[in-house]
C-alpha cells in the first residue's frame, strides 16, 4: 500500500489552467493558418474612350496630287553620220603621190574615227578610236554658222562660231547646207547662211 501511494503521488497532475492555455494556443494557430489576406478592391476609372477611325489606303489620287506630270523633251536626231565617203575616195586616189599622203591619212582618220550628230537639243562631235573623245554644245551658244563647199559641192565644211568666240570646224560633212541651216534655225538666228567660195578636197 505504501508503494502504490508513492507512485501515485509522483505522477504529474495537470492543472485546469495549464490545459486551458494549451487549448487556446492550438486554437489560435489553427485560426492563423486559415486567415485570408484582404482583397484590395479594384477601382475602375471612368476615363472617356477615344475611338480611332483608320481608313485603308486607296489608289485614288488625292486633291493635292497633281494629275499631270511634265514630261522631259524627247531628243530627236536630225543627222547622225561620219564624213562624206567622197572625201575618202578622192584622197585615196591622190594618196599615191608623196605630197598628198598626209591629207590621205587625215581623210582615212576622219572616215574611221569621226562622227557628227545633230539633234533638236545639241550638236555632238565624237572622235577617237573608241569614241572616248566627245564634245557637246547647245544651240543656244551658237553665234554664227558658215559653210565651205568642197570638191564640186557634194560635201563641205561647217564652221560654227560660239558666243564665247570659240570656232568649231566640222570637216567633210554631207548635206552641209541643210545641216547648217538647221543649226541656224535651232539657234534662233534669222540671218542668212554665209557661204564662201568652193575650195579643194
Amino acid at each position: 500500500m505504501a508503494s502504490t501511494s508513492a507512485t501515485t503521488s509522483s505522477a504529474p497532475i495537470l492543472s485546469p489552467a495549464t490545459t486551458h492555455t494549451t487549448h487556446h494556443s492550438l486554437q489560435f494557430s489553427t485560426k492563423l493558418s486559415f486567415t485570408k489576406l484582404p482583397v484590395v478592391p479594384s477601382y475602375r476609372t471612368n476615363r472617356p474612350h477615344t475611338k480611332l477611325h483608320v481608313s485603308s489606303p486607296t489608289n485614288k489620287p488625292t486633291a493635292t496630287t497633281s494629275k499631270s506630270t511634265s514630261k522631259p523633251t524627247e531628243e530627236t536626231i536630225f543627222f547622225d553620220g561620219g564624213a562624206h565617203y567622197g572625201d575618202l575616195v578622192a584622197n585615196l586616189l591622190l594618196g599615191f603621190t608623196l605630197l598628198w599622203l598626209p591629207l590621205t591619212l587625215a581623210a582615212v582618220s576622219r572616215a574611221l574615227f569621226l562622227r557628227y550628230r545633230f539633234t533638236n537639243l545639241r550638236v555632238t562631235v565624237i572622235s577617237g578610236l573608241t569614241g572616248q573623245d566627245r564634245s557637246d554644245f547647245s544651240y543656244k551658244v551658237i553665234k554664227d554658222v558658215q559653210v565651205v563647199p568642197r570638191f564640186v559641192g557634194e560635201w563641205g565644211d561647217i564652221v560654227i562660231t560660239l558666243k564665247d568666240g570659240t570656232k568649231v570646224d566640222l570637216r567633210s560633212v554631207p548635206k552641209f547646207r541643210e545641216i547648217a541651216q538647221y543649226c541656224l534655225s535651232m539657234a534662233g538666228e534669222t540671218a542668212d547662211l554665209k557661204e564662201s567660195k568652193p575650195k579643194g578636197f
